[in-house]
């Protein structure tokens, strides 16, 4: 009589990462702080939430809002609409040097905007209000659209994302003009005496006639809010949309080349205003656009978020995660391998307000909420390890969950909720458990695999080092014959290397440039593929 043999196996389309798709949770970690609208780190456990209104707030790590204030500037301001305190960024030195950096809006009419260093007194939670020392100003033609992201970037020169100047359309097209910061990120670099100066690889630093040499990158309407890659450097934009089109930007990680990402020209990907313009292959296109609510869609304003470095959640790790003020979506972009990139929607919060997401000093991500007065931790949902089939005697049986689902060939089986199944016929087996706090997650797939190419790989096979960090060594079974080709696959099922050993039955993969994580080891003969039950972890 015939035998079958079943063998975990983790395969695109069979994988447990595609059966379990990614969802966040947004928890708890302060509240009553009114019109918040940034967060900021100065390195240690404390995260300080900026308040419109002009006043600055420690939340320390028992999510506790200390109730004197670090700083109020509120007599400084003018505030209303779009305006008001926005953006707030630490010295790279703040330990040394107690310096830190707001933005603001301020004066009569429509305002100016400016940037203004302060330097903490004794009491590590109370800001010296007399060290202020002003460092970059301009005035706005409008009340709207005054940007607000203020961070130091990896460089270690400090960025502002500068609106286009208000009203609507972009009317003075501030945002193709280099004689003034309007619709752009400026570049400069702080000096010990509260001057500034332009770093010498700036895109323009050598310009003439009336461009501005502080201008790193141009052609925005609103960049409210973006950020830096901790581990890349490379810079993610939320630019604000018109009225069609919200969109994410895409730059890498030291590029000083100007980048021009086309407002007023073009609104996401579709022409808005092309007078005096140039074709659209002489802009930088977004990686991501999402219908405003204006176009049929939910979104009104892109909240430009972070790219997850932390931890404490193995399945975030390289997602850049961001949202919007209206529709309290939570998406993620995450490379999809070919140059391109694999959007999808995590989180739909059904709360609006949403108004930032930083990362904190603990590598993990928070966002605040000017609408509620709340600041949140972004968690994955689901980070329990899903279950585990193990193949017995006279069956499958599932590792412990609250419930279970039986699928073969992806169909769930009729009455099959038990902790055991036993197939009846053969197929591709997968059990559903579920794991607590609304987790239904999937296990690796169980199929059958014809005896003699099982035998064969099972006997012989080494992997060394694993963990692996620039590269790894893998030997094949003696008789494992010469068409056996080996494959490494990612959490998404996406195969990410293939080689052939040599005749020796040695192959060597190169791991250097993996992010870190779990790999499946998968062979491969003609039709046949099984995964071998050791996995590659690679690590820094």
């Amino acid at each position: 009589m015939r035998r079958t043999f079943f063998l975990l196996l983790t395969l695109a389309g069979l994988s447990t990462q595609a059966q379990n798709p990614v969802q966040l949770e947004l928890v708890p970690w302060a509240q009553n702080i009114t019109k918040v609208v940034d967060l900021a780190h100065c390195g240690d456990s404390r995260l300080f939430a900026v308040r419109q209104a002009g006043v600055i707030v420690i939340i320390t790590d028992s999510m506790t809002v200390l109730p004197t204030p670090f700083l109020n500037i509120t007599s400084l301001l003018n505030t209303g609409s779009e305006r008001g305190l926005l953006g707030l960024a630490f010295d790279p030195d703040y330990a040394t040097n107690g310096h830190f950096y707001v933005y603001y809006t301020f004066g009569s009419g429509s305002g100016s905007c400016r940037i203004s260093r302060f330097t903490v007194s004794a009491d590590p939670n109370v800001a010296d209000p007399a060290s202020r020392v002003d460092m970059y100003e301009w005035t706005q033609p409008y009340s709207n659209h005054n940007g607000g992201g203020l961070l130091f970037g990896p460089d270690g020169n400090l960025y502002l994302g500068l609106g286009d100047g208000g009203s609507a359309g972009d009317p003075q097209d501030n945002g193709q003009d280099l004689s003034n910061p309007l619709g752009t990120i400026i570049r400069i670099h702080p000096e010990s005496d509260g001057s500034w100066t332009v770093p010498a690889d700036n895109p323009f630093a050598n310009a003439v006639s009336d461009t501005l040499p502080e201008i790193w990158a141009f052609g925005l309407r609103n960049p409210w809010r973006f950020g830096f890659d901790a581990l890349t450097g490379d810079v993610w934009i939320g630019d604000v949309g018109q009225n069609k089109w919200e969109e994410v930007d895409f730059w890498p990680g030291g590029n000083n080349d100007g980048p021009n990402f086309g407002w007023r020209c073009f609104e996401g990907n579709a022409v808005y205003n092309n007078s005096g313009c140039g074709p659209f292959s002489d802009y930088v296109p977004p990686v991501a656009v999402h219908n405003n609510v204006a176009n049929g869609g939910p979104w009104c304003s892109v909240i430009g978020g972070r790219v997850y470095r932390g931890s404490v959640f193995p399945r975030l790790y390289g997602r850049y995660i961001y949202t919007d003020y209206c529709a309290g979506q939570f998406w993620s972009l995450l490379p999809n391998g070919s140059g391109g990139w694999v959007n999808q929607n995590l989180l739909s919060s059904g709360l609006a307000g949403f108004a930032s997401i930083i990362e904190g000093p603990d590598g993990e991500l928070y966002a605040c909420n000017e609408s509620n007065n709340r600041v949140y931790k972004i968690k994955d949902k689901c980070p329990m390890d899903p279950p585990v089939i193990t193949v017995t005697g006279s069956g499958l049986e599932s590792s412990p969950a609250s419930s279970y689902v039986w699928y073969v060939d992806g169909v769930a089986i009729p009455g099959s909720n038990s902790q055991t199944w036993v197939p009846t016929s053969p197929g591709n087996y997968h059990v559903v458990g579920n794991m607590g706090n609304g987790c239904l997650l999937a296990s690796d797939t169980v199929m059958n695999v014809m005896p003699g190419f099982l035998e064969r790989m099972n006997e012989g096979f080494s992997m060394m080092p694993n963990p692996a960090r620039d590269e790894v060594w893998i030997t094949m079974p003696v008789n494992a014959g010469p068409d056996v080709r080996v494959e490494l696959l990612d959490a998404s099922g996406r195969v990410v290397r293939d080689a052939r050993p040599g005749s020796d039955g040695r192959v060597m993969m190169r791991t250097a440039d993996l992010m870190p994580g779990t790999y499946a080891v998968v062979l491969r003969s003609g039709a046949q593929r099984v995964a071998v039950p050791q996995r590659l972890v690679v690590a820094r």
